[in-house]
C-alpha cells in the first residue's frame, strides 16, 4: 500500500494567528485540489459576526460532497444507553441554512436563507437509495418539516419520492422532524437497517442525536462524499480542554481513516482495521475513560494497531 499524506493546518488557531478570510490557507487550496482525498481531524471554528464559515463547510462546498454519510453502529462491551442499533444517516452536505446566504437588514434585523434546490435533493437521496441497496437494507426514512416549510421541505420529499421510483424494493418512510427527535429516543430499533436522509441543518441535529445511543460520540466517523472527491473525519468537534491530555477516544479517528481507504480501494486494509478495533472493544482491557476504561489514547491506539493483521 502507498498512500502519500501531505499535512495542512487549518482552524481556528491557524487563523488567530495569520488571520484572513479563511480558516484554510489560500495557498494550500492547491494540494487539496491534488489529492485524492481527504482526511480532516476535528478543527475549531470561531464563532460570531465576521467569522469564517468552519474547514469542514469550506471543503464540502468547493469539493460539492454533497453526502455527509454517518453510521450508527453500537459495538460490543459498550452498553449502550437503549439498546443495540444499526443505521446510517445520510445529510445533504452543500445547502440548506448552511449554505452561508446570511445578511443584516438593519440594526435590528438578521436574516438566513434556506438554500433548496431539486437538483441537490434528487442526488443525496439516490445516494441514500444506492447505500441502501448496498447494504441490502429496504428501508429510506425521509425527515422534513414539510407541513410547515411547504416550499423547501415540500420540494425535497418531493424529489425523495421522485428517486423512490426506481428503487421498487425500498420502502420510504415520512417522519417530521420534531417526531423522528422523539422517536429515537422512545424505540431506536425500529430504525434499524434503514437509512435517515435529511437536509443540512435536520439531519446535523438528527445526526448528533444518534451518536448518542451509541454511547459515545468518540465511536462516531464519517464521510463527506461527492462525484468526484471524498473528505473523511471523526464526527466528534475538536474538544480543545482536553488537549495534550492524551485520552481521548481514538476510535472515531481511526475508523474515519479506515473508511478513507476503502474509498481508495484498499478495502482489505480498510475490513482489518475495523476488525481490530471490534477486537479491542469487545476484550474491554484497554479502553479510553469514556467507554468505562482508564487508558491513555496512546494506549488505546497501540492496542488497535497490534491487533491489526
Amino acid at each position: 500500500m502507498n498512500i502519500e499524506f501531505i499535512q495542512i493546518e487549518a482552524g481556528a488557531l491557524w487563523w488567530k494567528k495569520h488571520g484572513g478570510t479563511s480558516l484554510i490557507p489560500d495557498e494550500r487550496w492547491d494540494v487539496l485540489d491534488s489529492a485524492d482525498a481527504c482526511f480532516k481531524s476535528p478543527t475549531t471554528t470561531p464563532g460570531g459576526i465576521g467569522s469564517p464559515k468552519s474547514v469542514a463547510v469550506s471543503i464540502r462546498q468547493r469539493f460539492n460532497l454533497y453526502a455527509n454519510v454517518r453510521p450508527i453502529k453500537t459495538f460490543p462491551n459498550t452498553n449502550p444507553p437503549l439498546g443495540d442499533v444499526d443505521f446510517v444517516c445520510v445529510r445533504e452536505g452543500t445547502e440548506g441554512l448552511y449554505a452561508g446566504k446570511e445578511m443584516q437588514l438593519n440594526d435590528n434585523m438578521h436574516i438566513a436563507l434556506r438554500l433548496i434546490t431539486r437538483d441537490a435533493c434528487n442526488r443525496v437521496a439516490r445516494y441514500a437509495f444506492e447505500e441502501a441497496n448496498r447494504r441490502c437494507w429496504n428501508t429510506v426514512v425521509a425527515i422534513h418539516k414539510s407541513n410547515i416549510l411547504k416550499q423547501t421541505c415540500g420540494a425535497f420529499l418531493e424529489e425523495v419520492n421522485n428517486v423512490s421510483v426506481e428503487y421498487p424494493g425500498i420502502e420510504v418512510w415520512e417522519y417530521h422532524i420534531d417526531n423522528i427527535a422523539q422517536q429515537l429516543i422512545k424505540n431506536p430499533q425500529i430504525f434499524n437497517q434503514s437509512i435517515l436522509l435529511s437536509t443540512n441543518l435536520f439531519m446535523d441535529v438528527i445526526s448528533e442525536e444518534c451518536s448518542g445511543l451509541v454511547g459515545s460520540i468518540g465511536l462516531i466517523y464519517s464521510s463527506n462524499i461527492g462525484d468526484n472527491y471524498a473528505m473523511f473525519e471523526p464526527a466528534h468537534g475538536s474538544a480543545p480542554k482536553y488537549a495534550g491530555m492524551d485520552k481521548v477516544n481514538p476510535v472515531a479517528t481511526i475508523l474515519a481513516g479506515a473508511l478513507m481507504l476503502e474509498y481508495l480501494g484498499e478495502k482489505k486494509a480498510s475490513e482489518n482495521i475495523f476488525t481490530a478495533v471490534d477486537k479491542v472493544i469487545a476484550e474491554g482491557s484497554v479502553l479510553t475513560y469514556d467507554l468505562g476504561g482508564s487508558a491513555k489514547s496512546s494506549e488505546m491506539t497501540r492496542e488497535i494497531i497490534k491487533n491489526i493483521k
